[in-house]
């Protein structure tokens, strides 16, 4: 005989990032009517396997609508774009008068998901890499880039003279994770597009993502100055691949992109 489980939470699986299912970068959002024990909703992030479970509680009269939070399958980040697209997706779907919904993050401050055209607009802090890179910390990706960038909030930039070069990366996912939870992003001008990139995060369980918002926020800035334009295309070459528009605007990169939303249920949480 098995006990009838007293928590039922509401799940949403999303493509983030994509025009059609099976595209750009799947998030699950995961609306609680309050907080979970830190333990639990790890648990939950690696029973998903998703590059991040995003988990929202409602703040009524706060100065956002939800507080959010992004957990990867091996552990809570610090900013997520996709499954903050994601949960935008997910809140302004059931309410159609809403033109922007807002989340109290709690290292990235608030975070806004607008409507805008057939997709969403979603404004991120910018991030600079203006610092030196630690020595060596380039190594697993397998090919030497032709210039470094670098920012201590966990962002390291390889800029190549080719797509091509940055499709064929290799990386030793290993050596990669020795360093932590850190973004490696590749890039390089596209072929079709202005800016291509691959992104490997082995090091929070992501060996490599599909459709990283947050990369894109350092890429804006990277990226701005050497195109000599504000805003751009961009495609991440993942396997699922997925396309972006990035523009910045002061300190905020501003991303566009569409969502889908795959499946819906309950999750059943012992009580």
């Amino acid at each position: 005989m098995t006990t009838s489980p007293t928590i039922r939470v509401p799940y949403v699986h999303v493509d983030a990032f994509a025009s059609r299912a099976f595209g750009g970068n799947q998030a699950a959002v995961m609306v609680l009517g309050e907080w979970l024990p830190d333990a639990l909703l790890q648990q939950i992030a690696a029973e998903n396997m998703f590059a991040e479970t995003a988990f929202l509680v409602a703040t009524p009269g706060g100065a956002a609508e939800f507080e959010l939070r992004w957990f990867a399958p091996a552990c809570e980040v610090a900013l997520c774009g996709h499954a903050t697209l994601a949960a935008g997706h997910v809140v302004l779907r059931q309410d159609h008068e809403r033109e922007v919904i807002r989340f109290a993050t709690r290292k990235a401050g608030v975070l806004a998901v607008s409507r805008a055209g057939e997709g969403y607009e979603l404004a991120l802090p910018a991030i600079a890499t203006d610092d030196a890179p630690p020595a060596g910390i380039a190594d697993g990706l397998g090919k030497s880039p032709a210039e470094l960038a670098w920012s201590a909030k966990g962002y390291l930039i390889a800029r190549y003279d080719s797509e091509a070069e940055v499709c064929a990366l290799a990386p030793d996912m290993a050596q990669l994770a020795d360093n932590g939870d850190i973004a490696f992003i590749a890039t390089a001008r596209g072929a079709n597009t202005d800016v291509v990139s691959r992104v490997f995060v082995p090091g929070a369980g992501i060996p490599e993502d599909s459709v990283t918002g947050s990369a894109h926020a350092a890429l804006a800035v990277f990226w701005t100055p050497r195109l000599g334009k504000e805003s751009f295309r961009a495609h991440q070459a993942s396997v699922r691949g997925g396309d972006l528009g990035v523009r910045l605007a002061g300190d905020k990169a501003i991303l566009t992109g569409q969502c889908v939303t795959v499946a819906e249920g309950l999750y059943y949480l012992p009580g």
